[in-house]
């Protein structure tokens, strides 16, 4: 058991006693005896688990950001660049075509979020998954959200996921998109069809879950996700400060401007280096300060946030996909 406790994990029972809890919860949402007594079967938790979540950034003490552009150097390279170019040329046009047409959202953006997420399938994760969600439930930090997503893995199973799929992160998710078991239930699709929702092996399935994801996240169509800007010296930052607190990811939407519209941001002397439509409403944003790449985000980049919310991950996947798409 590695040394995990009633105690360390803040909840006032053995895990047994916690896993007895999480069957009646999940024969309550009907899940079937035997899937809950085959995943059950076993399972103790697992130490490492609960010290990478102890490891966990919290609330940052300090105002500072690291700097953006060695991250962007780091995930933006050539051989993620190039091993993206190859994902969308073996793409069947039908599947291209049938993808864009049914989601609306442009391929190369998909297939930067495949890239980003597991480098275009080369390293999904190896922790069992059912072990790693009962244990964080158990644990307590967040047991509201894992006792669901492990409530949610037993309905994979139950739907006729084999068992030995149900591998991934430490925290649970998985999949060549490193989808969570409740995005699975609800968004993963069969993009080849074949009647299986195959995000382990299959690319057509994984690119059309990815685009089925973004378009439930409110991806407009024809918008790109932003643009590069230039930005006069002199320009008046504090003028365009946001004074919206976000409830959610504070920190990632603190550094965006207040949202104007383009025709508004090319009067203040903001000049998109791309086509942008005038009425288009976006966000300046400068990751490094004055002087460095500036950025005129749409509502896109918001959905892009969706995934996974840190501005580091949704520009270098924006910058990622306009690579690919040279």
């Amino acid at each position: 058991m590695g040394g995990a406790s009633a105690q360390s994990s803040g909840y006032g029972g053995s895990f047994p006693a916690y896993l007895q809890l999480l069957s009646a919860q999940a024969r309550a949402e009907g899940v079937s005896e035997r899937t809950i007594q085959q995943v059950m079967q076993g399972l103790t938790p697992n130490q490492r688990v609960i010290d990478l979540d102890r490891a966990q950034p919290g609330s940052p003490t300090t105002s500072g950001f690291p700097p953006m552009a060695p991250y962007i150097s780091q995930h933006v390279d050539a051989a993620r660049i190039n091993g993206g170019r190859r994902v969308l040329a073996s793409i069947s046009p039908a599947t291209a075509t049938a993808i864009q047409r049914e989601y609306g959202v442009p391929l190369p953006i998909v297939v930067a979020i495949f890239g980003h997420e597991t480098n275009y399938g080369s390293y999904t994760g190896d922790f069992d998954l059912a072990r790693s969600l009962a244990t964080l439930a158990w644990e307590g930090r967040r047991r509201d959200l894992f006792a669901s997503e492990f409530i949610a893995l037993l309905k994979m199973v139950d739907q006729g996921v084999p068992q030995y799929r149900l591998k991934g992160s430490w925290a649970g998710a998985f999949g060549y998109p490193q989808f969570l078991p409740s995005v699975y239930l609800r968004l993963a699709v069969d993009g080849d069809g074949d009647g299986r929702r195959d995000i382990w092996s299959s690319r057509a399935d994984t690119l059309a879950s990815i685009a089925n994801y973004f378009r439930d996240a409110g991806w407009r169509p024809g918008q790109p996700w932003g643009v590069p800007a230039s930005v006069p010296s002199s320009f008046n930052r504090s003028a365009v400060q946001t004074g919206l607190a976000s409830p959610v990811c504070p920190r990632v939407h603190i550094r965006l401007s207040k949202w104007k519209t383009v025709k508004e941001w090319r009067a203040l002397g903001i000049q998109p280096q791309r086509y942008l439509a005038d009425n288009v409403m976006a966000s300046l944003f400068e990751p490094d300060g004055p002087g460095k790449p500036a950025y005129l985000l749409t509502g896109n980049y918001r959905v892009i946030l969706e995934y996974n919310c840190s501005n580091y991950y949704a520009l270098s996947v924006g910058l990622l996909a306009d690579e690919i798409s040279r």
